[in-house]
């Protein structure tokens, strides 16, 4: 596994704990030069897509992993979280399905994230 891959499951994990949901792994790599992965989630409200992005910032600065940017905190309605080789997208779903990222790079390999930790 790549450290980019690592990385974006630590991302999916920090996500799921704060009940994101339809979490997906685009791999970037054959396709962008933008980014390995992008990690795509979905959340209820406002409010959730602000702890989500919240608790994916505190772990991975907990880690000592560098948040390169962050955009739409404020508005809550897609937060981008750009660590890199991973960039994180905290969606409310009908933005979610709006914008349409997987559509939008269908070339990339998509893989839903499953969480077992429980």
């Amino acid at each position: 596994m790549t450290n980019s891959r690592v990385l974006a499951e630590k991302i999916a994990q920090a996500a799921s704990e704060k009940k994101g949901k339809n979490i997906v792994f685009l791999n970037m790599q054959e396709v962008s030069l933008i980014t390995d992965y992008f990690v795509i989630i979905s959340g209820n409200s406002t409010t959730q897509v602000k702890a989500i992005a919240d608790n994916i910032l505190k772990q991975l600065r907990e880690e000592g992993i560098t948040l390169l940017s962050r955009e739409g905190y404020k508005e809550g309605q897609w937060v981008l979280l750009d660590y890199g080789s991973v960039v994180v997208h905290v969606f409310l779903e009908e933005q979610r399905q709006f914008y349409d990222l997987e559509r939008l790079w269908g070339d990339a390999v998509a893989e839903v994230y499953q969480d077992t930790s429980n």
